[in-house]
């Protein structure tokens, strides 16, 4: 990842944070391919307690059970990379945390993990509310470290463009 897109990261999390404090706003993230990429980013901008919540790291299927409490149709290799698994993801962020939004990530960062239907760089982010989810699946080229700075990317910029959509007025 090069020092350009990391200082747009640090501006990204900056421009939410003080947004999400401004309209008294918190959020809570449950990542699994990032593996708690998105809550450092978050907690690197200053004063992020005043919007950050919680942050839970589930990278295994274990832990998104035991501790997101996801349903087990959820968590088969043929879904634990999905549009529903992110959308429960944020959900149970976002009920877990107490907070008002919801980040969810799931995907393969690879180097391996692939399959013809869902390769390496496959990566699904929900934002959730009070009373709804919505997620994307993004395909991310590059080596493992790419495919995991452009997820976060994806998820601030996201919530980001949510915020501006009065996703969580």
């Amino acid at each position: 990842m090069d020092t350009e897109r990391r200082a747009s990261l640090v501006t990204f999390c900056g421009d939410l944070g003080e947004e999400l404090s401004r309209q008294g706003l918190h959020v809570a993230v449950a990542e699994s391919c990032t593996g708690g990429l998105l809550a450092a980013s978050f907690t690197a901008i200053p004063g992020s307690s005043r919007w950050f919540e919680y942050g839970f790291v589930t990278y295994s299927a274990a832990a998104k059970r035991t501790i997101l409490g996801l349903a087990p149709e959820c968590l088969d290799e043929d879904h634990i990379v999905s549009e529903p698994t992110a959308c429960q993801m944020a959900r149970a962020a976002r009920a877990l945390g107490h907070a008002d939004a919801g980040i969810g990530i799931t995907g393969i960062a690879g180097p391996s993990g692939g399959r013809p239907q869902r390769p390496v760089g496959t990566v699904v982010i929900a934002w959730a509310n009070r009373a709804a989810a919505e997620a994307q699946t993004y395909h991310f080229a590059g080596n493992r470290e790419i495919v995991r700075w452009e997820a976060v990317i994806s998820a601030v910029t996201g919530l980001i463009a949510r915020l501006d959509q009065g996703f969580l007025s």
